[in-house]
């Protein structure tokens, strides 16, 4: 007959082994799927980075890295020495401290070719040039298309019911989020070309950033398709994509203006309706 504490003491290896058991049972294949849903508000960068730098890669624009790491475009530009058309190049380096090194482009080796010498005419004493005067065109002189703290000024991006409004205190919304049924048209707010197209902000799914003057950028997430191309001008009121769900868990547009690459709160700026 066994004793009190045996029987204690195989009650407590029982115990023991069923834990173990148990532990066994909860790996990957029997473990409830977590999904982390923030990544995307992580992405989102709204105080400048004022540290390292970014490599651009296939697809990047200066507007697109500036829109990213929370710069004006202008300011970036200038901060790495490009000039208009602000053409980069995949392999270059986008530093955001204060140097004064010059961008450094990885360029592939040119192909080495054999070529014939050809004969050089005697250089001709050099002439000087005649200053020649800037030629300003109508349309440089002309009024920037949205007036700063103006109301009806742009457009609403889409018609669906507003689901998300801006948030000084948060990063996690810097826009609004318009809900809609998918492939509804999202329209631009106002006239403008388009500096960004695709889905490499991530966050935003298919983006697209128009750039409405010096001053004000907006930008279109979440799309199911894009229609307009960069480079392209458009018109207030034109169809710029379809909303979706990219890069969301719903069909909904993010909508962002931005002043001189700060968020601004939309609401500001669209007429009431």
């Amino acid at each position: 007959m066994l004793s009190l504490k045996k029987i204690a003491s195989l009650k407590w290896l029982w115990v023991v082994l069923l834990s173990s058991a148990l532990v066994g049972c909860s790996g990957t294949s029997g473990k409830a799927p977590v999904v982390d849903r923030s990544h995307g508000a992580k992405q989102r960068q709204y105080n400048p980075v004022t540290s390292g730098h970014y490599v651009v890669k296939r697809g990047d624009t200066l507007y697109s890295i500036a829109f990213r790491f929370g710069w004006d475009w202008k300011t970036l530009a200038a901060r790495n020495g490009i000039r208009a058309p602000y053409v980069i190049v995949p392999g270059q380096v986008i530093r955001f401290s204060n140097t004064t090194k010059a961008p450094v482009v990885v360029k592939a080796p040119a192909a080495q070719t054999t070529r014939k010498p050809v004969a050089v005419a005697p250089a001709k004493p050099a002439q000087a040039a005649k200053p020649v005067r800037p030629v300003t065109s109508a349309a440089s002189k002309a009024a920037p298309v949205v007036a700063a703290g103006g109301q009806g000024k742009w457009l609403w991006p889409a018609s669906g019911k507003l689901i998300g409004v801006y948030s000084s205190n948060t990063s996690l919304n810097k826009g609004i989020d318009i809900a809609g049924k998918l492939g509804e048209p999202v329209i631009a707010t106002a006239d403008g070309s388009v500096v960004y197209a695709g889905s490499g902000l991530r966050g935003y799914g298919e983006l697209v950033i128009i750039k409405h003057n010096d001053t004000f950028i907006s930008a279109y997430g979440h799309n199911r398709r894009l229609l307009v191309n960069e480079g392209q001008k458009v018109k207030a009121g034109q169809q710029i994509a379809e909303m979706g769900s990219t890069g969301t868990d719903q069909v909904k547009l993010h909508f962002e203006i931005r002043r001189q690459g700060k968020p601004v709160d939309p609401m500001q700026y669209l007429p009431k309706r």
